[in-house]
C-alpha cells in the first residue's frame, strides 16, 4: 500500500530529477535552466497538470531564504579576491547607489501606472532593484560567456552583495506602509547597522570556519561538510539577530574562506557546488509552485511595460550614473553591465514581504513582480552571449564551468 509520505517522496523526487534533465536542454537549445525550474514548479501547481496546491507564502520564504544563503556562500567560496579587488568600489556603488536609484526610478514609474501610492510605487521598485546573483551567473555559464577585463568579476561582486540593500528597502518601505509613524532616521540607523554587522559577522565567520577546519581534526571525513554547513547558516542566523544584514555575512564569509587554505578543501568546494545546484532547483521550483499562472494574465500589459522600462531605462541610467567616476570601463562594457541585470529568485522572494504583511496591494505587486522575472529572464538571460558579441565584449573563448553561481 502507497502511503501519503511515498507519494510525496515520488513527486520530489520526479521533479528533482525533471529539473535535472532540464539543465541538459538548457545547455543544449540556450534555455536559461533558472527559467525552466520555474516553468517546471508552475507546471507542477495547481494551474498545471501537477495539481499541486500551493499557496503558502511563509514556506515559500523561508525557503527561498535558505536557498539563498547556501548559494551565496557557494558564490563567495569560488570569488576570487585577487579579481575583484580592483573592482571593489565600483561593485558596491552598483549595489547601493544603483539599487536605490532604480528603486526610485522604477517606483515613480509604477506609482503612475498602476495609480498606486508613491510608497507602493517605490515598494516594487525596491523588489525589482537588486540583479540576482544566481540567476545573473547561471545564466552566463550555463551560456558559456566569457566576459572581457574586470566585468566578471564586476557582476559577480554587484549581484553577490546588492541583496542587503534590496531587503533593507523593501522592509522599511512595508514597516512605512504597515506602521506610517515610523522615522526615515530610525531606517537609515537600521542600514548603518546592518551593513557593518554584516561584514563583521562575514568576517568573523570566515576565519572561523578555516580555522575550525584546519584545527579540529574531526576523525571522519564527511562531517567537515556538516561543519561548514551548520557554520553557513549560524552566521546568517545570528547576524540576522543582531539585526544585520545575513545575506551579506555569509557571502563576505564564502569570499575570507574561499581564498585562504583549509583542509578538505577540493571535497568541500564540490559539496558546496552540488548543494548549491540543489538549493538553486528548489529555490525556483517552490517558487514557481507559489504563483498562480492564470492570475498573471490581468497583468500582463502593465507587467510587461514596468519591465521594458526597468530592462531599457531605470538599469541602464543607475549603472551609468552609479559608475559615473570611472573610466576603467568603457561605455560598451557599461551597456553590457546594464542589459546583465537580470531579476531571479531574490524579488519573487522579497514580493512574499506584503503578502505576509497583508498589504492592501501585496497580491498585485506580487504577480507584476514574478512576470518582471519571467521577462528579464526570457529577454535577457537568452541574449547575453549575443548582446557580448554584438558590443565585442567578450573574450570568444567558452569554458565550461560547473557552478551556478
Amino acid at each position: 500500500m502507497v502511503t501519503v509520505s511515498e507519494n510525496t517522496l515520488i513527486g520530489v523526487a520526479l521533479l528533482l530529477l525533471l529539473s535535472v534533465l532540464a539543465s541538459k536542454v538548457s545547455d543544449r537549445f540556450g534555455v536559461p535552466a533558472l527559467l525552466l525550474f520555474l516553468v517546471l514548479g508552475m507546471l507542477a501547481g495547481s494551474d498545471g497538470p501537477g495539481g499541486i496546491y500551493f499557496d503558502d507564502a511563509t514556506l515559500a520564504q523561508f525557503v527561498g531564504i535558505t536557498a539563498l544563503t547556501l548559494i551565496l556562500f557557494s558564490g563567495g567560496l569560488d570569488t576570487d579576491w585577487h579579481s575583484v579587488r580592483p573592482v571593489l568600489r565600483y561593485g558596491l556603488a552598483l549595489s547601493t547607489l544603483g539599487v536605490l536609484l532604480t528603486t526610485f526610478i522604477v517606483g515613480v514609474f509604477a506609482h503612475v501606472v498602476l495609480h498606486s501610492s508613491l510608497v507602493e510605487g517605490l515598494l516594487l521598485g525596491a523588489i525589482v532593484s537588486s540583479t540576482d546573483a544566481a540567476a545573473v551567473f547561471a545564466v552566463l555559464r550555463s551560456k558559456g560567456a566569457s566576459l572581457k577585463g574586470q566585468l566578471k568579476p564586476l557582476l559577480e561582486l554587484e549581484s553577490g552583495s546588492n541583496d542587503p540593500m534590496a531587503v533593507f528597502l523593501t522592509i522599511g518601505l512595508v514597516q512605512l506602509l504597515t506602521q506610517p509613524a515610523t522615522s526615515l532616521a530610525s531606517l537609515i540607523l537600521l542600514f548603518g547597522l546592518q551593513i557593518s554587522l554584516g561584514m563583521m559577522a562575514g568576517y568573523v565567520f570566515g576565519k572561523g570556519i578555516v580555522f575550525l577546519t584546519n584545527h579540529l581534526r574531526l576523525q571522519y571525513e564527511g562531517l567537515y561538510p556538516v561543519l561548514t554547513l551548520s557554520s553557513v547558516l549560524l552566521a546568517f542566523g545570528l547576524t540576522n539577530l543582531l539585526q544585520g544584514s545575513g545575506f551579506l555575512a555569509v557571502y563576505v564569509a564564502g569570499i575570507i574562506a574561499g581564498n585562504h587554505d583549509f583542509i578538505h578543501r577540493r571535497s568541500l568546494l564540490r559539496f558546496h557546488d552540488g548543494l548549491a545546484w540543489l538549493m538553486q532547483i528548489v529555490m525556483f521550483l517552490t517558487l514557481g509552485l507559489l504563483v498562480f499562472p492564470s492570475r498573471l494574465f490581468p497583468v500582463i500589459g502593465v507587467g510587461l511595460l514596468i519591465a521594458i522600462f526597468l530592462m531599457l531605462i531605470a538599469r541602464p541610467l543607475s549603472v551609468f550614473i552609479s559608475l559615473l567616476p570611472t573610466r576603467m570601463l568603457s561605455v560598451r562594457e557599461k551597456v553590457l553591465v546594464s542589459w546583465v541585470g537580470l531579476r531571479g529568485a531574490v524579488p519573487i522572494i522579497l514580493a512574499t514581504y506584503p503578502l505576509l504583511a497583508k498589504i492592501p496591494q501585496a497580491d498585485l505587486i506580487f504577480n507584476v513582480v514574478f512576470f518582471i522575472v519571467l521577462t528579464s529572464v526570457v529577454l535577457q538571460g537568452t541574449t547575453i552571449p549575443l548582446v557580448a558579441r554584438w558590443l565585442h565584449v567578450d573574450t570568444r573563448s567558452w569554458p565550461k564551468s560547473r557552478k551556478p553561481i
